[in-house]
């Protein structure tokens, strides 16, 4: 994740608490929030270790902030602090999809509550698309950052293929190409 030192100490109430704050803030959306918390807040992460952290994350199997929240307690406080921060990350969506679930059986057929829906829905979609604009601001504007962008948004948002053979097929690319322009810019240094 990085070769910079983690904050002196973190505590599991810390753990537990940050992504306990995360967790009731990110209602349909967590993960604006864990940035929030994590580089602006916290500041355990860098932006850009949070970007490389998002970006294995997106491949690991299951919701990314959760396997985000499971590698970050791990790299503060090892196994507890993982089940510290998983934990924080998801009491308050627990308990608040279950008393949701019991108030939806009982009162969802109310005029209104499909369109309250709609709406939350579309909230959580535009935090999304601000974080990730941030997020795109934060790598530069580098031609080959730029180019792997565009084709990503080309491919997905456009052209609609599917998701996971788009990054199987531009991730290895982009780590290649990243990899080449280390290589050209340190043989630019000798």
């Amino acid at each position: 994740m990085s070769t910079t030192e983690p904050p002196a100490r973190v505590t599991l109430g810390e753990l537990y608490r940050g992504f306990l704050g995360t967790g009731a803030r990110g209602f349909g959306g967590t993960l604006p929030w864990a940035r929030r918390m994590l580089v602006e807040e916290r500041r355990w992460l860098t932006e850009r270790e949070f970007i490389d952290l998002f970006s294995l994350c997106n491949f690991l199997p299951g919701p990314n902030v959760a396997s985000m929240s499971v590698i970050v307690g791990s790299r503060f406080r090892g196994l507890l602090g993982s089940a510290a921060a998983l934990g924080g990350l998801l009491t308050v969506p627990l308990t608040t999809i279950l008393t949701l679930a019991v108030l939806y059986a009982r009162f969802g057929q109310q005029p209104g509550v499909e369109a309250a829906l709609r709406g939350v829905g579309a909230a959580a979609g535009g935090l999304v698309l601000a974080t990730g604009l941030r997020m795109a601001a934060a790598l530069g504007r580098t031609p080959r950052v730029l180019l792997f962008l565009v084709a990503a948004f080309v491919a997905v948002a456009v052209l609609r293929w599917p998701l996971v053979p788009v990054l199987l097929t531009l991730g290895p690319v982009s780590v290649l190409a990243a990899w080449i322009g280390s290589l050209v810019a340190w043989r630019g240094r000798m």
